[in-house]
């Protein structure tokens, strides 16, 4: 079972990467071992954004090729348990994880995200995080993930998030959301 942590924050250590970590740190605290944990930052990764071209109608995979979204977007493909966090930019998502999720298109064609499960998380200064968590939760909902809940934050520059306890204490309750889940999973498959 594979957990993938996904921070969109163009702050490589910045409070959203923060949460999405320790989401993963408290699903490893676990200590199960058919749960594998994964952590990806945008930053420094190039995302190009989506071009409307629709070929991927017919690839079903973006034909964009010389940038870093398809690496992703293969390890998501590939996990059971999806953490998307993003900061609050003007009251909604960063634009360099909102490229990220418009490219997403070319695997709607045939749901091949859908099945997967998912938490969100949001992290803004002061004010706006709702939509960025409702901008969040529908891609989710349209690539026909089974949501699992979401962490919302407060904090400014890095390292503000550890004043947040009720980002912090949320973040332990959807760790064990997941681990609950996926534990299930495993003795699901383990009894077949």
């Amino acid at each position: 079972m594979k957990v993938l942590g996904l921070s969109g924050s163009n702050r490589k250590d910045g409070n959203t990467a923060f949460l999405v970590k320790k989401i993963l740190d408290h699903v490893d605290e676990e200590e199960c071992s058919e749960i594998q944990t994964e952590f990806i930052t945008l930053s420094g990764k190039v995302i190009k954004p989506c071009t409307g071209c629709e070929k991927c109608k017919e690839k079903k995979w973006c034909v964009i090729e010389d940038d870093d979204w398809g690496t992703i977007a293969q390890k998501i493909v590939e996990c059971d348990v999806l953490i998307l966090g993003s900061p609050t930019y003007y009251y909604d998502v960063c634009g360099h994880l909102k490229n990220f999720m418009d490219r997403t298109y070319s695997l709607y064609h045939d749901r091949k995200l859908a099945g997967r499960n998912a938490v969100v998380v949001s992290v803004c200064a002061d004010r706006g995080s709702e939509r960025t968590l409702e901008t969040l939760e529908g891609f989710v909902n349209t690539h026909e993930f089974s949501y699992l809940g979401f962490v919302d934050g407060r904090g400014y520059l890095p390292g503000d998030i550890l004043k947040d306890k009720r980002a912090m204490k949320k973040t332990k309750e959807v760790a064990m959301t997941i681990i609950k889940l996926l534990r299930k999973n495993s003795e699901f498959i383990r009894s077949k």
